[in-house]
């Protein structure tokens, strides 16, 4: 019974004789009746198939028997829907020392070798994602064979890493050296129509015609691509040499040596050993043993897991199927094609036609950003349905209001709307700062009202916080949980406060800048230390990108309410916001805009000797952000560290080699942190007053 469950489960992929093998450990094999072995990965409890030590292992023996029985070609491939392979364990390597990570790849590469120097033909079909170590075992075979909604890559640098299991070598010598180096370098994924355009890949099917391409490149009917020029061009060291050149300078656009080091360990090791695959080899083990010991990728495995944790924070299933959203503008109509582009059927509502029309042109562009698929973009608009009469309201098992930031007009929205849900639906608001128990009064069942406050853009920023009050019931903010993960975002839970968790702790950080600017020091000067320091984008400049209306409103109902703990704001910024000098939206700000909306900066290093500075910049900027993190752990707005971690580096951006602002926190030095809050105290103020939930840390 349970190996005809199994066959049914995956009749869909095309797993030959092994679709109804008995399962040994992570492995089915069997032989076809042209004496092809079929060797299936089907990691038991998983639903993404990972390389771990075990897969390993037990391929090695598949490989012994495949020597004993001498088949005329070898066909690995994966069970699971969701694709070939998600990668490596990362799990295998946390608290193993540099000798344990040195030998378990060591094993690793010798099966790998086994693999590639098997005398019967091998074909990797790869599926879905085939990612990192995946994409490692795939490249050990003879051939591959991509199905149409493959997706691969090599996301390692994510980790402070670059492929350990013979991907650095592999990559390069069987596709574009050039391209299969891009890949390693940035982390993303490409799909199957580029990967054999590069030589990643030879051929590229529909899953139906699986097997009959397996019989073709059995019979020599497939040619490999073939990128002989190249690679005889970059075999020669100097040739390598000025490749690498312009691949260190494009890569010090993004990612700092002395912060993200793997990347320039990647092009180092290339054009070292690139000319010579025995050379490389060893060249990658040493680098990936010495990388994976760094603070860096120390710090990003933490990430990795983090976002783990937040994802698993799932529980079941939301119920929704249908959401609805009130408010047309920038964050409704983005938040309306993000549920689209994630399979929900929505209606989006507005009282105006104009915002409506700006809403969809504004998702489609978006749509065809992220999809990239011209079919998957029409099926998303399908699902998106403008009703600018409310009729959705009443059909939503969710209905998510993004409506100006009034207190009036919300609760106005909710009389109206509240007696027309139908039974077990929930209500959000995506307020980014109005308290939810001011905004639950009048409700007749505040139980199903509850907090979701997303960041902008929706479709680039990963979380959301799900803001509960005293009178919400447990399961409304179970399905809410449920429904962020659904959404591929990444739930933070916090109680309703001034600010919540991720404005409470940016805004002091946008603040204190505002001051900086106004005693004199450069912008360009603040905003630089900030992003060497690992933000994404410097203070002065976002509070452009915010919208200074925005920033001085959202400033000044934090400072009203936080007393003296929060900085004022310099009079001439209120001045501006005036005037219509509101940021970016209206083309003049802090900064002046270029035709392409890009603030005009003046090189830090043009600026005059004389100009003001500040040996503690850095520490005025960041250390009120940690303050305020605190302040909420103590408050209760958050309970749990790690998430507040995750929160700020998936909210805002907070450098992630640091591994979140808690984690970085602890590793400097909390008596040291709160030593350096007191002297800018002395020196600056009261809002440098060091958080009495300091002493918790201390623990």
């Amino acid at each position: 019974m349970g190996r005809m469950l199994s066959a049914l489960q995956d009749r869909a992929l095309e797993l030959g004789a092994a679709r109804l093998a008995e399962q040994q450990g992570n492995w089915r094999a069997a032989i076809d009746d042209d004496y092809v072995y079929w060797l299936v990965l089907d990691c038991p409890g998983k639903s993404v198939n990972t390389i771990d030590r075990d897969v390993l292992t037990e391929l090695s023996h598949h490989i012994d028997h495949i020597i004993d029985q001498k088949p005329s070609a070898v066909v690995i491939r994966s069970a699971k829907v969701a694709g070939f392979a998600a990668g490596a364990d990362i799990n295998q390597f946390v608290g193993a020392t540099t000798g344990d990570i040195r030998g378990m790849l060591k094993e690793g590469h010798l099966v790998l070798d086994r693999l590639a120097d098997l005398q019967a033909k091998t074909i990797a079909v790869i599926h879905g994602h085939c990612l990192g170590g995946g994409l490692e075992l795939a490249l050990a075979c003879d051939m591959r064979i991509a199905v149409k909604d493959a997706s691969l890559g090599f996301p390692e640098v994510m980790l402070g890493l670059h492929p350990g299991l013979g991907g650095t070598y592999r990559s390069t010598m069987k596709a574009d050296p050039v391209e299969a180096m891009t890949l390693m370098l940035t982390g993303k994924s490409i799909n199957a129509k580029k990967a054999k355009a590069i030589g990643l890949v030879d051929a590229v099917v529909e899953e139906r015609h699986v097997g009959a391409a397996v019989d073709a490149a059995l019979h020599n009917d497939i040619e490999p691509t073939s990128h002989g020029v190249k690679h005889q061009a970059f075999s020669l060291k100097p040739a390598r040499t000025l490749a690498a050149k312009q691949m260190r300078k494009k890569t010090a656009e993004k990612a700092p040596k002395d912060t993200y080091p793997a990347p320039y360990a990647l092009i180092d090791l290339w054009e070292e050993y690139g000319g010579s695959e025995q050379a490389m080899q060893e060249g990658e083990l040493s680098s990936f043993a010495k990388l994976i010991e760094s603070e860096t990728s120390r710090n990003l495995v933490r990430v990795f897991f983090l976002r783990e944790k937040m994802r698993g924070l799932r529980t079941g299933k939301s119920g929704v199927k249908h959401v609805h959203v009130i408010g047309a503008g920038a964050m409704g109509g983005e938040i309306a094609a993000w549920a689209a582009k994630q399979g929900f059927r929505v209606t989006l509502g507005d009282v105006a036609l104009k915002p409506m029309g700006k809403a969809i042109k504004a998702a489609f562009k978006m749509l065809q950003g992220v999809l990239k698929d011209p079919l998957k973009v029409r099926d998303a608009l399908d699902r998106l349905i403008p009703d600018t009469d409310g009729l959705g309201i009443s059909r939503a098992d969710i209905v998510i209001e993004a409506v100006p930031e009034k207190l009036d007009l919300k609760r106005k929205i909710y009389a109206d709307i509240e007696p027309k849900l139908k039974p077990g639906a929930i209500l959000a608001t995506n307020t980014s700062a109005l308290p939810l128990p001011d905004l639950a009064e009048g409700l007749s069942d505040p139980s199903r009202f509850v907090g979701l406050h997303f960041f902008n853009p929706v479709s680039r920023m990963q979380l959301i916080e799900i803001v509960s009050h005293d009178r919400i019931s447990e399961e409304t903010t179970s399905r809410a949980t449920n429904f962020a993960v659904e959404l591929s975002r990444l739930p933070a839970p916090v109680k309703s406060a001034p600010g919540f968790l991720v404005n409470r702790a940016l805004l002091p950080y946008m603040a204190e800048a505002l001051i900086m600017v106004d005693e004199g020091i450069p912008k360009e000067r603040i905003d630089d230390r900030a992003e060497k320091f690992g933000m994404p984008m410097g203070p002065v400049e976002l509070n452009d990108q915010v919208g200074l209306d925005v920033a001085l409103d959202v400033s000044e109902s934090l400072r009203e309410r936080l007393g003296g703990v929060f900085p004022s704001t310099p009079g001439w910024l209120k001045k501006m916001v005036e005037d219509g000098k509101l940021g970016r939206k209206t083309g003049q700000g802090l900064y002046e805009l270029d035709d392409k909306g890009k603030p005009q900066k003046k090189p830090v290093e043009s600026l005059k000797d004389g100009s003001k500075d500040d040996p503690d910049l850095i520490d005025r900027l960041i250390l009120p952000m940690l303050n305020a993190i605190v302040a909420c752990l103590r408050e209760g707005v958050i309970t749990d560290e790690d998430v507040a971690d995750g929160a700020m580096i998936f909210g805002t951006g907070f450098a992630p080699f640091r591994g979140g602002p808690i984690n970085y926190a602890k590793k400097r030095g909390v008596d040291e942190i709160v030593a350096k809050m007191n002297a800018l105290k002395e020196k600056h103020g009261e809002r440098f007053t060091p958080d009495a939930g300091w002493d918790r840390l201390r623990g």
